[in-house]
């Protein structure tokens, strides 16, 4: 630690994924440990540090933003800059070069360095002058076992259960800023169910680049899922993401078996054209994603299935385009990311394909498949009117303090006056849906 008295103050923002909300929660504990304190209060802060994504341009506007405004806070008065997670490990020349105010540059695997990272920072700070600290190597076995996530509350508790990716589809980043795919051993996943539990959270969502390759000796995700659910105390299991080119029979059979398993696979489409999907190095085509959702519906009726997809891949064609608006018509997602294509340096896709669709026409086509999909996803909802639903309270409503707002098995938003009757967050009730949008329900 650094020559003061009282202990540092460690301000943290989160850009991007779930994964990086699991990770600023590895970063808090790892800190505490070590004596450090945490401040929501960015004026008090001697150290900002922003975890970061590398997956969208619009993180990457956002960080860059960010750091902007600490140059003019960092002449001011001593204050320790770091940058963790995906942008420090793909962007580490880029960072050191343009943004000469970064003290700390941390990968997703070095977070047990960053105690020794600031603290060394802190001190050369203390002595008048600058010092970099850099830990950026990647590990084939680094999972954070044994570090407790310190968590802030809420009634959702993330457990990753898996590091890294070996799919390589040819936009993405992860395999290169997070490594390659290892998995957590099962009974520490289910230790940290237990404890999330003792803790008061009734939710837990598994977390992995692909939860389909999970394995552990003779666990695989579906066995691993089904004993978490298994966890007293928790009423609700989620899980992100699978990978639609292997996804097992087995954790279909899960979800319809087990109460506790919601009822809600985010299930990423990416596109609906195969030259495309072929491009993309996806290793599915169109009708192997149908046959899929088939699959799926036929073994859980009441399934919500939600997707990603990306507009505007190099070479995309309105043909594509139009194969996407059909598979999107025909599966009826209820609801759907979509975003335009941001190629990210050091991908397949940024060494073999031009990015050659305008701006204007990404864009384009980007508003007109989240219209058709607001028709679609308004008209699930509709569905729900009249019927009564299990949702599990999480919050007040972000516009109203007067109502509260709950998640149903599938993970659709409802809303309801407080008055109604005494609840708090973590209660699982009854609602009755008297009314919808597109992207809520509401309740009686």
């Amino acid at each position: 630690m650094t020559n003061k008295t009282t202990p540092p103050l460690v301000h943290i923002e989160t850009f991007g994924c779930q994964m990086n909300e699991s990770d600023s929660e590895l970063v808090r504990s790892l800190l505490k440990q070590d004596g450090f304190a945490f401040t929501e209060d960015r004026e008090r802060a001697d150290v900002m540090l922003m975890n970061t994504c590398a997956i969208r341009e619009n993180a990457h506007n956002k960080v860059y933003g960010h750091l902007g405004e600490l140059q003019a806070v960092k002449k001011e008065r001593p204050l320790v800059v770091g940058v963790l997670g995906c942008m420090a490990q793909s962007l580490k020349d880029e960072l050191t070069k343009k943004v000469p105010l970064i003290d700390v540059l941390a990968g997703p695997d070095a977070y047990r360095q960053l105690p020794m990272l600031i603290t060394n920072a802190l001190q050369a700070q203390e002595q008048g002058f600058a010092k970099k600290s850099f830990a950026l190597d990647l590990s084939e076995y680094e999972t954070y076992e044994g570090v407790l996530p310190d968590r802030e509350g809420g009634v959702n508790a993330w457990i990753t259960v898996m590091r890294g990716c070996d799919n390589f589809c040819s936009f993405c980043v992860v395999p290169y800023t997070r490594g390659r795919e290892r998995s957590r051993d099962p009974q520490s996943v289910l230790v940290e169910a237990q404890q999330a539990a003792a803790l008061g959270y009734k939710q837990i969502t598994l977390l992995g680049q692909n939860v389909n390759s999970y394995r552990s000796g003779d666990w695989d995700f579906a066995a691993l899922i089904s004993a978490v659910a298994d966890t007293p105390g928790i009423e609700r299991v989620r899980f992100t993401s699978p990978h639609p080119k292997d996804y097992p029979r087995s954790l279909i059979e899960a979800i319809a078996a087990h109460p506790k398993i919601c009822k809600h696979i985010h299930l990423p489409l990416q596109s609906g054209s195969d030259r495309i999907l072929d491009l993309m190095g996806r290793e599915y085509t169109a009708a192997d994603y149908s046959k899929l959702v088939d699959q799926i519906k036929g073994m859980i009726p009441d399934i919500v299935l939600t997707t990603d997809i990306i507009c505007g891949f190099s070479t995309e064609t309105e043909q594509d385009f139009e194969s996407t608006c059909r598979l999107v018509e025909q599966t009826r997602f209820h609801s759907a990311f979509v975003f335009a294509y941001s190629e990210r340096k050091n991908t397949i896709a940024a060494r073999k394909f031009q990015d050659d669709i305008p701006e204007e026409v990404k864009g384009n086509r980007v508003k007109r498949l989240v219209e058709l999909q607001r028709e679609i996803g308004g008209a699930r909802n509709r569905e729900y009117v009249g019927q009564t639903l299990p949702v599990l309270v999480e919050r007040e409503a972000t516009r109203s303090p007067n109502r509260w707002m709950g998640k149903t098995d599938g993970n659709i938003a409802v809303i309801w006056d407080k008055a109604l009757e005494p609840l708090q967050p973590g209660a699982l009730t009854h609602r009755r849906i008297t009314d919808s949008s597109v992207a809520a329900l509401f309740a009686e």
